[in-house]
């Protein structure tokens, strides 16, 4: 640990000040995958269509 880290439980001030303190907001959710998804078998059934019309 480095050296400037203060316990939070180390004094009651300290302490008060970490439980005070608000949280880290929540990470934005990831897009969904879906249109990818939907966007591969789109691509996978045209490229099976077309060499399907070519043989």
């Amino acid at each position: 640990m480095p050296d400037n880290y203060t316990d939070p439980s180390g004094n009651t001030e300290a302490f008060r000040a970490f439980s005070q303190t608000p949280e880290a907001a929540a990470p934005a959710e990831a897009p969904s995958r879906t249109p990818l998804i939907v966007g591969a078998v789109a691509a996978v059934v045209l490229v099976v269509a077309l060499v399907a019309w070519l043989a």
